[in-house]
């Protein structure tokens, strides 16, 4: 029997990780049904009293007219078998949060089925709504009060934290001790490890096929793109009051946290 070439010895682990990345990516790139932007809050868990809600919305709107920057609210029964990470990400992409030359949207999105928080920021904001300063408000202003079943008090403490650092009233924040704690997201490291060995794979499809002369055709989850159709698709979902995301996007930017 002749000797398994050296090529192939070193790339059939890889070729085994790659296979177990085809099995989850689906999952990741499952279409989602996403909620119509209906306002600044949008509390499809109803988590919120009537008259909390309304102050949030007030309050999102004076500094919304004030600054230009999109900071939204929202709430949700399901994560829908996704992470919260991918969820916020591609929430705010639908929603279009934040002015489209600028970028200048947040999401602070709430899964208490899951029991999970995010803080979504989008490209503009993020040297100043860093992922270190979106993560010590998750863990001093916001879980602490959602262990205690406070949602509302919870979540107006996320937003009125959100608003003073983005106000450049970020140094009571950087004082706080979690703020050094500048952990790297498992779930981001996950998917940047699927992206690696599905780029690996095609590269190495590409060499092959180079000398064979024939035809490269990359893995679903590439070619047939991540979104399911949701990512950017569509309009920005605005309302009879004419509120709507202003075209801005996100790259992954933020924090996240569980209670």
């Amino acid at each position: 029997m002749p000797p398994v070439p050296r090529t192939i010895r070193f790339l059939a682990p890889l070729l085994g990780l790659l296979a177990l990345a085809l099995a989850v990516l689906p999952a990741l790139a499952a279409e989602l049904t996403f909620l119509e932007l209906s306002g600044r809050v949008v509390d499809a868990a109803n988590i919120l009293p009537a008259d909390r809600r309304a102050a949030l919305e007030a309050r999102l709107k004076a500094y919304e007219e004030k600054t230009s920057d999109q900071v939204v609210v929202a709430t949700v029964t399901s994560l829908q078998g996704t992470t919260v990470e991918d969820f916020a990400n591609r929430l705010f992409r639908h929603w279009k949060l934040g002015q489209a030359k600028t970028d200048n949207g947040v999401l602070l999105l709430v899964a208490p089925t899951e029991r999970k928080v995010r803080i979504e920021v989008g490209y503009g904001l993020e040297g100043s709504l860093t992922d270190a300063l979106s993560r010590v408000i998750i863990a001093s202003a916001i879980t602490p009060r959602f262990k205690e079943g406070d949602y509302a008090g919870g979540v107006s403490a996320g937003v009125e934290g959100i608003l003073s650092i983005l106000s450049k009233d970020a140094e009571e924040w950087q004082r706080r001790p979690e703020v050094r704690e500048d952990q790297v997201d498992p779930a981001q490291v996950a998917i940047f490890v699927v992206l690696f060995l599905v780029v690996l794979f095609a590269v190495w499809r590409m060499n092959r096929s180079g000398r064979r002369g024939g035809l490269v055709v990359l893995p679903g989850p590439i070619g047939g793109g991540w979104s399911g159709g949701t990512w950017g698709d569509g309009g920005s979902g605005g309302f009879g009051g004419g509120f709507s995301g202003g075209g801005g996007s996100s790259g992954g930017g933020g924090a996240s946290g569980d209670w």
